[in-house]
């Protein structure tokens, strides 16, 4: 999940001053200029991160719904991770191998 957010950033870090550049050197009208930071902010930043982040789902759907560790009270669903050995859960790897295996309290 990390990885989604630090490339959004590295994105904007570009387009800003690509953003600045075109304005500088009015390759764009004014009137046009919003529109194109509206539209360049959509298809740059938020359309691949939203991508993404469906693809982030599909990978790790399994772990998410059909693993021990899902039912666990110490794994993050929303970054696939045992928040207690800081390690991410695959659907062959369990980070503590059960043995510290904990309910949620809403899994009774």
């Amino acid at each position: 999940m990390g990885k989604i957010i630090f490339w959004a950033l590295i994105r904007t870090a570009i387009l800003i001053p690509v953003l600045w550049i075109v304005v500088e050197f009015n390759w764009v009208e004014y009137k046009f200029w919003w529109i194109i930071t509206a539209l360049s902010i959509y298809g740059v930043i938020f359309h691949p991160a939203i991508l993404q982040y469906k693809i982030f789902k599909e990978e790790n759907e399994e772990v998410i719904t059909d693993t021990l560790c899902s039912t666990c009270k110490h794994f993050n669903s929303s970054a696939v991770l045992c928040m207690k050995y800081d390690e991410h859960p695959t659907p062959d790897y369990i980070p503590c191998g059960s043995t510290d295996w904990e309910p949620r309290e809403d899994y009774y």
